[in-house]
């Protein structure tokens, strides 16, 4: 048997970060949405073991490899549970188009993914707390992409709270070709919270009453924005570049370096994106037309 399906993106519409923990980790609140950019994922099961090929050059394919983990991990809570699996092994093939390391949560993605298509063929014998806790295990932003909708997320992203549908938005996102760490990112973050900040935050917060198809552009915001482009300041550049050719806001996803633009209407966006991808040559950048995603 084999399965293809696609495998989304993410974007962090708004990005607080609240505090350092004793841990050395991070408290943030957030707000996530999927996006319709997706790498495709293709499933063949077999008798034993986990294997996993990929069409992207930086994207290890052994054990190291969160779709590998998220397999890997899946079986062995079978096993714990003593919960019989249909087809103990799986091949994963990842055709990648989110760009890798870019603040959009691919990987993480995919091993939501996978967990989901194991728990499906199992007729989803893990409950929903049950896989989210599984993908806590592998990262931050697994269970975002495991909840389903648009999300407010604290904690260190997993802790996840519905929010409202999103306004019909049409996104123009530029992958500037960075290599961004997100470890450096995060040290490299100043903690110091101002009232206006605090102010903020509480607006954002509010988004929660604001009812369905809620339109979120007056609320983008990244705090990682000052420290991702004071040590890529590539990054920076792409971003003002980008503001520029569009005339519009420009925000950043995650610790970067992906660069997203929000519009109301296609013809806009799309109008927008060709200025961008005329305006690429010689470089590495990649620029998508995308749209927000409420499922």
């Amino acid at each position: 048997m084999i399965k293809s399906l696609a495998s989304f993106a993410k974007i962090n519409l708004f990005l607080y970060v609240t505090g350092k923990r004793p841990d050395g980790f991070h408290d943030l609140f957030s707000l996530m949405t999927k996006i319709g950019l997706a790498d495709v994922m293709t499933f063949s099961f077999q008798d034993s073991g986990v294997g996993v090929t990929c069409n992207h050059p930086l994207v290890p394919e052994d054990e190291t490899n969160l779709a590998h983990r998220a397999a890997t991990l899946f079986f062995q809570s079978c096993d714990n549970q003593k919960k019989n699996f249909p087809v103990p092994g799986v091949t994963i093939d990842i055709q990648k188009n989110i760009p890798v390391g870019g603040g959009l949560g691919g990987g993480s993605s995919n091993a939501a993914t996978v967990l989901s298509v194991l728990n499906g063929l199992c007729q989803n014998r893990f409950s929903d707390m049950e896989l989210r806790e599984m993908g806590r295990q592998l990262g931050a932003d697994v269970p975002f992409f495991l909840f389903g909708g648009p999300a407010l997320a604290t904690g260190v992203g997993e802790r996840l709270n519905q929010a409202p549908n999103l306004f019909p938005g049409y996104v123009v996102l530029c992958d500037p070709g960075i290599a961004v760490s997100t470890a450096r990112v995060f040290q490299s973050q100043d903690f110091c919270l101002t009232s206006q900040r605090k102010y903020t935050i509480q607006t954002a917060s509010n988004i929660l009453s604001l009812g369905q198809n809620v339109d979120v552009r007056p609320y983008l915001h990244n705090d990682l924005e000052a420290a991702t482009f004071r040590l890529y300041p590539e990054v920076e550049a792409a971003r003002n570049e980008m503001a520029r050719l569009m005339e519009q806001p420009v925000t950043m996803s995650g610790s970067g370096g992906s660069l997203f633009s929000l519009f109301s209407d296609k013809k806009s966006a799309a109008q927008a994106y060709e200025r961008l991808r005329k305006n690429r040559a010689g470089n590495s950048r990649q620029v998508f037309l995308t749209a927000l995603q409420n499922t």
